[in-house]
């Protein structure tokens, strides 16, 4: 009963359409039950042989009057209450998408993306049903079928008693059913969520396919995933299909005992023959309540299941937050301290000391200082920990131990929206949205004018490479920006952070897929920006971080020395070692 909170604030704010479409819907089932009580009348006036051409016109009339009000009344039921399910997808969309962006990045670390997409579509899809369908079935069931039963009591009693011998089966059926239908919704939802995630894996890695010739076993295990999906669908057909015929058979054996016990009443006079057809209307009138109990429970323990699954998702909290005490900082001057940093991916900040200190650290006792105007840079062999130290000033992850202060404050205690409003990030791997080169680079910030993003292009070197595309920045780069080279990605990257300014930038590994001459016409650009900034580079190419004010080599998560260029070079064999691997491979190309 739990998850049923999360529709109910939807359900009262369309309270008043909801209001009207019952009233729409129980006016179609009152008209639905006049019309067998018309029947009757031609029905008994025939037999006794006292009506004439133009009655039969009139009572042809009353139902033909009485269609049309049914279909006006069906259409503003379809569209009050259907309008409302459809309102109540749309706010449960919105409310799950923006929840999901509320949440810490380790949450994406364990979760699918198939899985998300399958709760927004498939899951709400379910649920939207069981509101709009589910409410009209429900009402039916008991209105129709209510006031179908007190008519047919009004024809006779006994006969009325007959017809609901199986009603207490229905109600047994139902019960046994509706948990196994319930179960098996999730079973069939979750693998659902599988097979969604394997396709749209194998779609974004479809060129990785190719290129390996690996069709023949993406094919089998996309069908292995198909197979799995289907058989737990037939295990769910087994259970609805044994429970909508049962519904029928119950329906069915009442239609049998009315013609039976009704025929011979009739004969006897008990009822007349009007009567009789119009028991049989009645009949085929509570037909569909009977069906739509079954019908009803179907659609509400598929949208249970569903709405468990959106559950779960919202009610999850993220591990980075705001805290109570956070306080918004009246101005930046960008001064960053790292004091005795340690974090690994696997403990959460919430953890014990004790716990920390036995875990394998990405980073371990960091302690560094950079103020505003000031370059840091980040050097170290793969997996030592560079990007990590990046990622832990946005708090797209939280320190284990330790802290991270700007301007002498922690970070946990500033809003997460104002730290993040400070930074200018381009992460490792630069990602770029199926849009146009301008959409990717203004990122929606339509203030900007068009002196301003040549500007920032002209400082990522890649406003030649715009202007020889035949539709310049109006280019689509696809799907993860599929049209263009690794170099013009990371490119474009930087001149999305160029352009957003701001005080803090953090850059990762800038020039790891440009050539040497534009590798070094971004970093003369860098190196003029960061005169105002605090500017931390992660760079494998050493000649990018030579200008830095400080550089730090890590290791195993630890810091092993630091010093400027001209002072590593001196004392640290790694850093020499690699600066000059590194000048011998240019001198290599160059020539």
């Amino acid at each position: 009963m739990k998850s049923i909170g999360l529709i109910k604030p939807y359900l009262i704010e369309n309270r008043l359409f909801i209001f009207l479409g019952l009233l729409s819907l129980i006016a179609v089932d009152i008209l639905q039950l006049i019309i067998p009580r018309i029947i009757k009348w031609a029905v008994d006036d025939l037999t006794a042989l006292r009506i004439d051409g133009s009655r039969l016109l009139i009572y042809a009339f009353y139902i033909a009057a009485i269609a049309l009000f049914i279909g006006i009344f069906r259409y503003f039921w379809r569209l009050f209450l259907l309008g409302v399910s459809r309102r109540v997808e749309e706010g449960l969309r919105n409310e799950l998408f923006q929840h999901i962006q509320t949440l810490s990045p380790s949450y994406f670390d364990h979760t699918k993306t198939g899985d998300l997409m399958a709760h927004a579509t498939n899951d709400i899809m379910h649920i939207r049903l069981a509101i709009g369908m589910g409410i009209v079935a429900i009402t039916d069931a008991i209105l129709l079928g209510a006031a179908a039963i007190g008519f047919m009591a009004y024809i006779n009693v006994k006969l009325t008693l007959f017809v609901l011998i199986p009603m207490p089966l229905i109600a047994f059926g139902t019960r046994f059913f509706s948990k196994k239908i319930h179960r098996r919704y999730g079973q069939v939802q979750a693998s659902f969520s599988e097979l969604t995630e394997a396709v749209r894996e194998r779609f974004s890695g479809i060129r990785i396919i190719k290129a390996f010739t690996r069709e023949h076993e993406s094919n089998i295990y996309l069908d292995k995933k198909s197979r799995e999906y289907v058989e737990k669908n037939l295990r769910l057909v087994r259970i609805i299909g044994a429970f909508f015929p049962l519904m029928m058979l119950f329906s069915n054996l009442s239609m049998a005992l009315v013609l039976f016990l009704g025929g011979r009443l009739t004969i006897f006079g008990t009822i007349t023959p009007g009567d009789f057809v119009a028991f049989i209307a009645y009949i085929g009138i509570i037909t569909w309540p009977m069906m739509a109990l079954g019908w009803v429970v179907n659609l509400i323990q598929r949208g249970k299941a569903s709405l468990d699954r959106i559950n779960q998702i919202l009610e999850t909290r993220p591990q980075i937050y705001d805290g109570k005490d956070a306080v918004t900082l009246p101005e930046l001057t960008g001064h960053i301290e790292f004091r005795n940093v340690s974090f690994d991916y696997e403990s959460p900040a919430e953890d014990t000391n004790e716990h920390i200190q036995q875990a394998s650290h990405v980073l371990s006792d960091i302690s560094l200082h950079l103020t505003q105007g000031r370059t840091l840079g980040i050097v170290g062999p793969p997996g030592g920990g560079k990007s990590t130290i990046l990622s832990l000033i946005p708090r797209l992850y939280d320190v284990c131990s330790g802290q991270i202060l700007i301007d002498s404050t922690d970070i946990r205690k500033v809003p997460l929206a104002q730290l993040r409003s400070w930074i200018s990030f381009v992460p490792q791997e630069p990602f770029l949205f199926a849009g146009t080169i301008r959409e990717n680079i203004l990122f929606e910030n339509e203030a900007v004018d068009e002196q301003q993003l040549i500007r920032a292009v002209s400082a990522a070197s890649i406003h030649e490479t715009i202007r020889d595309f035949p539709k310049g920045f109006d280019t689509i780069v696809g799907e993860r920006g599929v049209i263009l080279s690794g170099g013009q990605k990371q490119r474009i990257a930087l001149a999305r952070a160029f352009l957003h300014d701001k005080p803090i930038l953090l850059l990762d590994d800038p020039i790891s897929q440009v050539d040497m001459e534009t590798g070094a016409n971004i970093v003369r650009a860098i190196r003029e920006m960061s005169r105002t900034k605090t500017t931390i580079i992660v760079s494998h190419r050493l000649s990018a971080l030579s200008f830095a004010d400080n550089i730090i080599v890590l290791d195993n998560g630890k810091i092993i020395a630091s010093g400027t260029h001209a002072r590593l070079m001196e004392q640290n064999a790694y850093y020499t070692g690699t600066y000059q691997l590194q000048e011998i491979e240019e001198a290599y190309y160059a020539e």
